[in-house]
């Protein structure tokens, strides 16, 4: 499914990255998320630089630096009780 013209893709990607994140698992200082989400999406999170190309045969994807502190930023902000 496309995304639809009339969206915010940038709320779309902090969002998505920020549930992305939940299912983080790493080894040897590399983080990697399971490519869970429709692939319009993990493009657009892909073009932002906070995971790696997500076109490749494994089930995951690595979540960079960037996509580490945004999806930290996002998930406190919406998610964490105050």
């Amino acid at each position: 499914m496309a995304l639809p013209e009339n969206i915010d893709e940038d709320k779309l990607a902090k969002i998505s990255l920020a549930i992305l994140s939940v299912s983080m698992h790493g080894q040897d200082r590399v983080s990697r998320v399971w490519k869970a989400l429709d692939w319009d999406i993990m493009n657009l999170l892909f073009e932002k630089g906070w995971i790696s190309d997500p076109k490749s045969k494994a089930k995951s994807v690595v979540i960079t630096a960037a996509g580490i502190r945004q999806a930290q930023e996002t998930f406190a902000e919406l998610f964490q009780k105050q």
